[in-house]
């Protein structure tokens, strides 16, 4: 039985029959209360979801990528240009896109000691351009070549990625950690055809934090990272709520950004010491006063993110 094989029959039988200890796992991980995802009365609750069902008997990550792919829903998205930057219909030569392949290589160059997959993009607070580098993060991930990219809205609060690809916003993350929703009618898959996929957050979710905590979105990411090369999510700010630290919890890594001149030293701290011990990678300043040295700009470009 092939690796992927494997997964997918693990987490069909840990969604059949292991709900409440798999919350409970995740609850002891993350210290906080164990809150079991709702049993679905429905019949079909038992069936196979459709990328089950087209990844039977595949041999690799390449079949399981395609099995996604004729699962998923294929939109039509319209980045907004003031926040896209790294856009394949323009130059890749524009501010604040070099910064960005920088960002890529160090990650590349992390990813060979350590064998990075998941990241979390955080911040302290809100409004530091969180948003803005994960999804031009994500973006200039897909000019690596033959790479599938899974960029995640992990801020059920207050998601904003939706925004800025202009996709659909729902069903999104909130309606699969609900119940409400199985995994592949909440990814979206941009048209034309490409490698890059995007799940929404969906509707608000005044519960955030306990449907983060209670074990779907660490099966989620079980079934999906054999289909990806990078997998992205967006979180809320770490000094407000707690939802970032119970994401952290199941990424191999951690980048924080801080908003240059804004972000005050002493909360900056607070934030990283949550993270230091998740293998937390570095800083993102953002929002820096562009310069010149040598030609090139080694300082991020000023975030034109406009405000929702």
């Amino acid at each position: 039985m092939s690796r992927v094989e494997d997964l997918l029959k693990k987490a069909e039988q840990e969604s059949a029959s292991g709900k409440v200890s798999e919350a409970a796992q995740a609850a002891t991980e993350n210290n906080a209360p164990a809150v079991a995802p709702p049993d679905d009365p429905s019949p079909a609750s038992a069936k196979e979801t459709p990328v089950q069902r087209n990844a039977k008997d595949v041999a690799g990550p390449s079949q399981v990528r395609d099995a996604i792919a004729k699962s998923c829903a294929q939109t039509s998205w319209s980045p907004d240009p003031a926040t896209i930057l790294l856009s394949h219909n323009g130059s890749r030569f524009a501010p604040g896109r070099e910064e960005f392949r920088t960002l890529r290589s160090r990650l590349k160059l992390v990813r060979e000691r350590q064998g990075i997959q998941k990241l979390l993009i955080t911040s302290a607070l809100p409004e530091e351009g969180k948003t803005f580098v994960a999804a031009n993060l994500a973006q200039v991930m897909l000019w690596q070549r033959e790479h599938q990219v899974l960029l995640i809205d992990g801020d059920l609060r207050a998601p904003h990625l939706h925004l800025f690809l202009g996709a659909p916003a729902a069903p999104g993350l909130s309606d699969y950690l609900s119940n409400d929703a199985d995994e592949f009618s909440i990814i979206k898959q941009r048209e034309p055809v490409s490698n890059f996929f995007f799940i929404p957050a969906g509707k608000p979710a005044p519960n955030a934090s306990e449907l983060l905590g209670n074990g779907r979105l660490k099966l989620l990411l079980q079934r999906l990272a054999p289909a990806f090369d990078w997998i992205i999510i967006d979180s809320p700010p770490v000094i407000p709520v707690s939802d970032a630290r119970l994401v952290a919890e199941l990424c191999d890594g951690v980048l924080m950004v801080v908003r240059a001149g804004t972000t005050p030293f002493d909360l900056a701290q607070i934030a990283y010491k949550d993270f230091r011990d998740k293998r937390f990678l570095g800083v993102v300043l953002n929002h820096v006063e562009r310069r010149l040295t040598y030609g090139y700009d080694y300082y991020y470009a000023r975030e034109r993110a406009r405000k929702p």
